[in-house]
């Protein structure tokens, strides 16, 4: 009898251990993920300078644009290292709103379209968004994978038990609502 109970306590132990040790696992891998994102957003700001400098004799745009990316990206490493993902995010995502209205400006600027440093920066920050946009996707596919796991039963036993190292909530990248708002009220005009 004392043998049942030894290996029945063995197995309690050992399923508390892989467990607890898989959400460690799945927690160091959102934080990999978020640093992935922090490369690829390290990229793209040093991309935007870039760029900026070679579109500085065209038009005086980029003062403005500079100024919005910088003051943006500042406000992203303060909120980051304050621990404040939410503002990091919206920093962020401004940004890359900028981003995406590069292409209007470039057409107004006929020198500027044909000249080929800008044209390889503005290749380069395309494909920094979708590598970015990648770096999101994979971290928001992280934290849904680990929440789902520390939610469903027994799981959810062993992390009320080491809450302190286990129940993490982590931010999702998101659109913003007027984003959303935008895309959902988009027509196609002829």
């Amino acid at each position: 009898m004392s043998i049942i109970l030894l290996l029945i306590l063995a197995a309690i132990i050992g399923y508390l251990v892989l467990t607890y040790n898989r959400l460690i696992g799945q927690i160091e891998t959102i934080h990999n993920n978020q640093k992935q994102i922090d490369i690829q957003l390290d990229r793209r700001f040093k991309v935007f300078e870039s760029l900026i400098n070679v579109v500085k004799k065209y038009m005086d745009y980029e003062q403005t644009t500079l100024k919005d990316v910088v003051a943006l990206r500042n406000q992203a490493q303060v909120a980051h290292a304050a621990g404040d993902e939410t503002k990091r995010i919206e920093a962020e995502n401004k940004i890359s709103s900028i981003a995406s209205n590069l292409n209007l400006v470039f057409e107004a600027y006929p020198d500027l379209k044909a000249n080929q440093n800008a044209i390889q920066l503005q290749e380069e920050i395309v494909s920094t968004e979708n590598k970015l946009a990648f770096a999101k996707q994979s971290y928001n596919d992280s934290i849904e994978m680990y929440n789902a796991n520390k939610k469903s039963f027994p799981v959810n036993m062993v992390v009320s038990a080491f809450a302190s190292k286990l129940d993490m909530n982590f931010p999702y990248w998101q659109l913003s609502q007027e984003k959303v708002a935008e895309q959902e009220s988009y027509t196609v005009k002829l």
